[in-house]
Formats: structure tokens, C-alpha cells, sequence
């Protein structure tokens, strides 16, 4: 019986396994990662801090004079709970504006005119609300309030309240 033998690996392989082999061993050896699981601690950059912005008062055409309203046509800021009188719907009969609550982000207010009462409430941010006051009713909406002044209204005097962060509300009073 012969033999088979197997012929071995020849020169070229052989030399291809030695150079990954090396390869391997000199890839390990020039890391620079830490051996450890334990990383480096992170730099502490110096920051530079801003001040926080001033609260701003919105501006208001007629300041903070209630007695600009009286015509049924203003633009104010209040502050504190205030009664506002002006003219109401249709006939001209009187109207009140109670401010009942105000502060940062937040109004609160009771409209009467005739049998009509609405009342509304606003907080947060860019927050506020609108009533429509006709002579036969009236209705609010309340949410997000762009705080330029709304546009008239046939028949009906439209009455915005819009919030302010520094505890200040900008009322609109528009008449037809």
C-alpha cells in the first residue's frame, strides 16, 4: 500500500500568513487607545454668560390712559384689575371692560354691555383673547394672539387682550 502525503503549504503562503501576522501585531502595538475602559476627563471650556433679556412693556398707541377708550376705540397697557367704560355696540349704549387679573402671561377680564356679559382668560406666552360684542350677543376666543391691532368689525366692537411676560396686558378696543 502507498502512501499519499499531502502537499504543504508552498512558500508563498506561507510568507502571506506571516505578513498578516505581523501586520496584526504591529497595528496593536501602535494604538494609541487606552488600555482601560476608562476615558479621558472632558476639558472644562470657560462660557460666556448673557444676561437674561429685560422684560419689555408693550407699547401701546394710548399709553396707559383708560379715558382714551370712552369713544370705543383704544389701544392700552394695564398692569393691575381695572374698569374700563366706552361705548358699546349699535345704539351707543355704554359698555364696561373689568380687568379682573393680570400679571406675567396671564389676563383675565368680564365684558358688559346692555344683557350681554363675556367674560375671557389668557395664559402663557403670546397668549390672549378676542370678544365680539354686538348688540345682540356676544362671543370670545381665546389662544394664541398676534398683538397687532385686530381689524374692525361691522356691528361689532372687537376687544383684544393680549399677554405680556412682564405682568403687563395690551388691551385693543375697536369700533366699527
Amino acid at each position: 500500500m502507498s502512501r499519499r502525503t499531502r502537499p504543504g503549504p508552498g512558500p508563498a503562503r506561507t510568507a502571506l500568513t506571516a505578513l498578516a501576522v505581523l501586520t496584526a501585531v504591529a497595528t496593536a502595538a501602535c494604538s494609541n487607545a487606552p488600555e482601560s475602559d476608562e476615558r479621558p476627563a472632558p476639558r472644562n471650556h470657560p462660557t460666556t454668560s448673557r444676561p437674561a433679556p429685560e422684560p419689555t412693556t408693550p407699547s401701546a398707541a394710548d399709553g396707559t390712559d383708560i379715558g382714551a377708550c370712552a369713544d370705543g376705540d383704544c389701544e392700552i397697557t394695564v398692569t393691575e384689575p381695572v374698569t374700563i367704560p366706552f361705548r358699546g355696540p349699535g345704539d351707543g349704549g355704554r359698555a364696561t371692560l373689568t380687568v379682573t387679573a393680570v400679571g406675567p402671561n396671564e389676563i383675565e377680564y368680564e365684558v358688559k354691555s346692555g344683557h350681554n356679559r363675556s367674560k375671557g382668560s389668557a395664559s402663557g406666552p403670546g397668549q390672549g383673547c378676542l370678544t365680539y360684542l354686538r348688540e345682540r350677543g356676544s362671543g370670545n376666543s381665546c389662544g394664541p394672539v398676534d398683538a397687532t391691532r385686530p381689524s374692525p368689525q361691522p356691528g361689532a366692537v372687537v376687544i383684544q387682550a393680549t399677554t405680556a411676560t412682564n405682568g403687563t396686558a395690551l388691551l385693543h378696543i375697536v369700533s366699527p
